[in-house]
């Protein structure tokens, strides 16, 4: 028995303005998420890039193909029935931020770690008000609550969609500190991939190669650098 596929049954996809933003049309007829919620999105740059996704679906339906459908299907459908939740889980990376824990030895990873993550831990503290400690090791250290605060505030304040895209930064990163400096545009998400990398990096270049983990890492570098694309069409550029 052949596995049921959804097919495609319109000809063509269009971008129509509503009141709260803009929606995709099916032949004239408004798409709706997986919980038959309305998809109305923030800005006409997403929905003419949704738009586009929609019009190169062949004869069958491909949702891999279509990742700006499924983040803002979560959006919608996840995110904002559970904002407050999100907002916690995501500020609770300040508590012990990729950024903020380095390693004792060798010297030359301790320096390379120093030299990458300084900088943005130094734009969190001048732009959120909010200094982290630094400590050596996987323990965790108490931050400040101030800070804590700051970094939380942060995060609330930040539009349904624009959060979608920062969880999944802060998420595959391990750092909420390289999360919002992607989010500011004050780092492009690829120098951030690599800051987040700098462990595992050294250890390949110590050790050597593993295709598996490298096929994983890019995996994830893939669905970083969607997230900041979502979250770039979020704010309409």
């Amino acid at each position: 028995m052949s596995e049921w596929k959804a097919k495609r049954f319109w000809k063509k996809a269009t971008v129509e303005a509503v009141v709260d933003g803009f929606q995709i049309l099916l032949d004239g007829r408004p798409v709706r998420t997986p919980f038959k919620s309305p998809l109305v999105l923030p800005t006409r740059t997403m929905a003419e890039a949704m738009a586009a996704e929609w019009d190169v679906q062949t004869e069958n339906i491909d949702p891999r193909t279509m990742p700006i459908t499924r983040s803002a299907n979560s959006a919608i459908d996840k995110v904002v029935p559970q904002k407050r939740a999100v907002v916690e889980m995501l500020a609770a990376y300040a508590q012990t931020d990729l950024l903020c824990h380095r390693a004792a030895y060798p010297p030359a990873l301790s320096a390379r770690q120093a030299e990458g993550w300084d900088p943005v831990l130094s734009w969190a503290e001048k732009h959120f008000r909010a200094p982290l400690f630094v400590t050596v090791g996987i323990m965790p250290v108490e931050q400040p609550q101030t800070s804590l605060a700051a970094l939380q505030d942060a995060v609330d304040a930040t539009p349904v969609f624009t959060l979608t895209g920062l969880h999944d930064l802060v998420m595959l990163s391990g750092s909420l500190v390289l999360g919002l400096a992607v989010r500011d545009r004050t780092i492009a998400a690829e120098t951030a991939w690599n800051l987040s990398r700098i462990d595992e990096d050294w250890q390949s270049a110590e050790w050597g190669h593993d295709d598996e983990a490298a096929a994983a890492a890019d995996k994830k570098r893939d669905a970083f650098l969607h997230a900041d694309r979502f979250v770039t069409l979020a704010n309409g550029a």
